[in-house]
């Protein structure tokens, strides 16, 4: 019987070293690879639970929007940078702030990767959705639905006929002086209180709806401040006014009112 013949391995070729300047390209391919990934990871995170980064919140003390903003920050336990625009003053309508803002109003929120926000409830939506500790609205779909329309009586039919561009371009354009200028004022806030407190009518609770605040709460207790800043009766409003007391109890929103804000001022 003959034997198989043995398999002898088949000699490797030579190792080659790749040069020096192969090895360094290399290298820094990789070194980008690695910090992509992780600049994909980093716009990942603000979605996750529990993450938490430095913002930054472009507001005036006085602004309602920028208000309502502080407070949703504060009840989500949301730490940011506080920048203060001078919006009487104009400082809105200067190059360095236009330049972040084409719409020039605050409140504008900055990420901490250079993404911005504009407009108050587009922001706090925004939180809602990337940080849902803490939620400002309900589980349930008609729950939702219902504290954002009490959010937008105030924010859509009540505020935007008061704010300051409205209010100076009744005195500077259409000449009317300060008591016209009230009567507008209170004429508005009259309105919107009134159909907010047959709202609460409907379903009381110690808050606008229910016994947690919601973004309905965000915009009430803004528009309570200025109202009071303007004189505005407000006794025909008991559910609207102990719900106000109710939540100026909490820390969230002591700390985010005007006479708490840095740029205050009397």
């Amino acid at each position: 019987m003959r034997r198989a013949p043995e398999s002898r391995p088949r000699p490797r070729p030579p190792e080659t070293l790749a040069p020096p300047d192969t090895v360094a390209f290399f290298l820094c391919v990789q070194r980008q690879l690695l910090a992509s990934a992780r600049h994909v990871c980093t716009q990942r995170e603000p979605t996750q639970p529990g993450y938490t980064f430095r913002m930054k919140l472009y507001n005036y003390f006085r602004s309602s929007a920028s208000f309502r903003v502080r407070i949703a920050l504060n009840l989500k336990g949301l730490s940011y940078e506080y920048l203060p625009v001078h919006l009487a003053k104009g400082e809105h309508r200067r190059a360095e702030f236009t330049s972040l803002s084409s719409e020039g109003l605050v409140p504008l929120l900055e990420l901490d990767n250079g993404q911005r926000i504009t407009q108050s409830m587009a922001i706090i939506e925004y939180l809602e959705e990337t940080h849902p500790q803490s939620a400002l609205l309900p589980a349930d779909a008609i729950g939702r639905a219902r504290v954002r329309a009490l959010a937008q009586l105030i924010a859509c039919e009540v505020h935007p006929l008061n704010n300051l561009r409205v209010l100076k371009y009744l005195t500077h354009e259409l000449a009317q002086n300060e008591a016209a200028k009230n009567s507008w004022y209170r004429h508005w806030v009259a309105l919107g209180l009134q159909a907010f407190e047959a709202r609460l009518a409907e379903a009381p609770a110690t808050f606008s709806h229910g016994e947690t605040p919601t973004l309905a709460d965000c915009c009430l207790v803004p528009q309570i401040f200025n109202a009071q800043r303007f004189d505005c009766d407000l006794s025909a409003y008991p559910r609207t006014m102990a719900v106000f007391e109710a939540c100026m109890k909490l820390d969230a929103f002591q700390k985010a009112q005007p006479s708490a804000c840095p740029d205050a001022e009397k």
